[in-house]
């Protein structure tokens, strides 16, 4: 499966940056879909008032999935790769 890899910043109200990557199916092409699963990542983080714009989440390329990703996906939509201070 190939997915389409949305890069992601998120400044945090303690300061630090978060960077995750939200992967997608490569045909869903609309940003607000994906904006809307970020949005949903950061609510289960317990990161509060925000909302994703293309300033902070932005298409990036397009890659072939892991199993693991396309089980995520298959079950959520959407897969999260967490990169930097997403704990």
């Amino acid at each position: 499966m190939k997915v389409s890899v949305w890069d992601t910043y998120v400044h945090r109200k303690d300061g630090r940056s978060m960077h995750f990557d939200i992967l997608v199916p490569s045909d869903l092409k609309e940003p607000k879909t994906v904006f809307g699963f970020g949005n949903a990542y950061l609510i289960a983080k317990s990161v509060e008032n925000h909302s994703l714009t293309t300033k902070e989440c932005r298409f990036c390329h397009i890659e072939h999935a892991s199993e693991e990703i396309v089980e995520a996906i298959a079950k959520h939509g959407f897969a999260i790769i967490e990169m930097e201070n997403c704990d």
